[in-house]
């Protein structure tokens, strides 16, 4: 794709939550956190990476899932 950021981070935080069914999920919220690109190639990677990551493939439906995209520049550091 083209796009390289200089550094990048993610967190997940897992918790557990009662679908409409009754039953209970796993529920998501990951963060990336990337250094050296835009936010609209940020959010561009992440989306393809969401695609084809072997992880989001297995759950995919069966967790629910939530993305969280933060940009910072080395000033921020």
């Amino acid at each position: 794709m083209g796009i390289k950021p200089t550094k990048s981070s993610t967190t997940v935080g897992v918790g557990i939550g009662q679908k409409p069914d009754g039953a209970f999920g796993l529920d998501l919220d990951i963060t990336i956190t990337v250094e050296g690109i835009n936010e609209e190639q940020a959010k561009t990677l992440i989306s393809k990476a969401h695609e084809v990551c072997p992880y989001s493939n297995a759950t995919r439906g069966n967790v629910d899932v939530r993305l969280h995209v933060k940009v910072v520049n080395a000033f921020d550091l």
